[in-house]
This record gives structure tokens, C-alpha cells and sequence, in this order.
């Protein structure tokens, strides 16, 4: 079988000033991925994103496809697309195009560009091609930056916030065109979103960001099959939770609520009078990600 292709990054810093923005040890994108990439605002997401696909430098590390260093190396880049957000108030000259001329540049710097796939999405999506981006709403911003992704056909394909704007018919629609294309090509997709439960339901793995660092990259479902949240009374919760590494206690009166994550070969704890439930995506994430108390 031919070697996977893979997208290694590794000791990388990113600091913008004295701030330290990005920080993980070792992180790896594989072929054949989708993965949803989750975080709060100012997590680092955009950041990530932008330093896998050589948009941003790093301060420290190396990030490399097949062995080869991405920054400043077109031989590569031509498998890379990070479609971000579009905003016309930064866009500089790009500000002035209208969406066919957008689209024309967008072609050259991608060497499997499928024009045809392009003039269909302008059309699904009811785009007028004349319009310039300047005039363009948030939800048509959003469109040609979905349009650019897909079109591009890039091995590794990466969106920041694509349906940001988008209507729930668009995003649906989106998702299902994002699913058709992996199936028939094998691309890898990383999509940041807000809308945690639509990652949950499309995505195979799943990666978390907290303050710049990597909390995890996990398969979706392995993850929700060891996250528990345990609830009762506050003395009992204690007892039954020792020995787990515990996440967003939650305390009301004499009641406690905690998250668990089961480790490898641990098991749930039994013989409590304690409540254990399951969670989906989004309650996780709020307990890994979200504010203290």
C-alpha cells in the first residue's frame, strides 16, 4: 500500500509580541481525515491553521508534508488550502474584485483547480459573479471562501468558520457537498467551527484547543464513549470519582456534578448512589474548554 501523507508539526511556537499565542509539543494531520477543530475564541484555531498551511510564520518548529517544510515551499503549498474567513475591510486590493475575478486568482495558486466545481457552487449558492467583495453580505463572504475550498481540491483542505453567516438550509447543504467530496476523493478536511454539535455528527476526529495548546486529537466517537458526567450528592460524588481525573465541578447546595474522561482499562464507578450519564459533544467541550466556576 502507498505511504499516507502527512502533515507533521512539531515543537511549534507562535508569539505575537510578548504574548505567547501557540504552544504544542507534536501534532500530526494524516491523509483522510475530517476532523472538527474546537476551541473558544482566541483558543488559537485561526493560528493553527494558518501556520499548517505557511499563511503565518512560526516563532519556533518546524511544520513539514511528507518530510518537506511548508514555509516558502510552492512544491508543497500546491496540496495545501486554508480557506479562512473572508472580510472585505483587510482584504486589500482583493477588496475591489468581483467574486468571477476572486475565483480566476484563487485558480492559479491551486494546480487540481475544478473550474467546473466552482461555476456549480457560484450557481448553488446563488452568487452573482459580477458582485464585488466589497458588497458581498457575511453568509456570500462565507460562500466564496467554501467555494475556494472545495474548488481548490488541495490534498489537505483546511476552513476556518465556514458556515459563519450561513442560513441552516446552506450549512446543511454545505456538509453534505463537504461529505460527497471526501467520499469520492479521500481529501483531508479540517474545519474550526462554533456549532460543536454539527462537528460531533460530521466529523471522524475531533481536535480541542484550550489557550494555545492541545487538549486532544481524538476519533469522535472513541472520545464520547469515555465521557461521563457523574452527579449527587456532593460527599458521595467525591468517593465514587477517586482515582479519575475529574473536569468542571459544578456545585448546587449539597449537590455536585463532575466530568470524567475514563483512562484506558479504568471502568465506571459502581456501587454509588450517584447518577452517571453520557455526553454528547458540545457538554464535553464546555467542560474541557469552558469558564470555572
Amino acid at each position: 500500500m502507498p505511504k499516507k501523507q502527512l502533515i507533521c508539526a512539531e515543537h511549534i511556537v507562535v508569539n505575537f509580541g510578548e504574548q505567547k499565542v501557540l504552544d504544542f509539543d507534536r501534532f500530526y494531520v494524516y491523509e483522510g481525515e475530517k476532523i472538527g477543530l474546537v476551541g473558544v475564541n482566541g483558543a488559537g484555531k485561526t493560528t493553527l491553521l494558518s501556520v499548517m498551511s505557511a499563511q503565518n510564520p512560526l516563532t519556533e518548529g518546524t511544520v513539514t508534508l511528507n518530510g518537506e517544510p511548508v514555509w516558502e515551499n510552492q512544491k508543497v503549498l500546491g496540496h495545501i488550502c486554508f480557506s479562512r474567513e473572508l472580510s472585505p475591510n483587510v482584504m486589500g486590493n482583493s477588496n475591489n474584485m468581483k467574486v468571477k475575478e476572486y475565483l480566476k486568482a484563487a485558480s492559479y495558486y491551486y494546480p487540481n483547480w475544478d473550474a467546473s466545481m466552482a461555476e456549480e457552487l457560484v450557481e448553488k449558492f446563488e452568487l452573482d459573479s459580477k458582485q464585488r467583495i466589497a458588497k458581498l453580505s457575511k453568509g456570500m463572504l462565507s460562500m466564496v471562501a467554501i467555494i475556494v475550498a472545495l474548488a481548490s481540491k488541495a490534498d489537505f483542505t483546511f476552513l476556518d468558520e465556514p458556515v459563519a453567516g450561513l442560513d441552516v438550509v446552506m450549512r446543511d447543504y454545505f456538509y453534505r457537498k463537504l461529505l460527497d467530496e471526501y467520499t469520492k476523493t479521500g481529501r483531508t478536511f479540517v474545519v474550526s467551527t462554533h456549532i460543536i454539535e454539527e462537528a460531533a455528527d460530521i466529523f471522524e476526529e475531533v481536535i480541542m484547543i484550550k489557550n494555545g495548546e492541545l487538549l486532544l486529537k481524538e476519533n469522535t466517537e472513541n472520545l464520547l464513549e469515555r465521557a461521563y458526567q457523574v452527579s449527587g450528592r456532593e460527599d458521595v460524588v467525591d468517593e465514587a470519582v477517586q482515582g479519575f481525573k475529574t473536569h468542571h465541578a459544578e456545585k448546587t447546595g449539597r449537590s455536585k456534578t463532575v466530568t470524567i474522561l475514563l483512562k484506558e482499562g479504568q471502568e465506571l464507578p459502581q456501587g454509588y448512589d450517584v447518577t452517571i450519564q453520557k455526553l454528547n459533544l458540545q457538554n464535553l467541550f464546555v467542560a474541557l474548554c469552558g469558564m470555572e466556576d
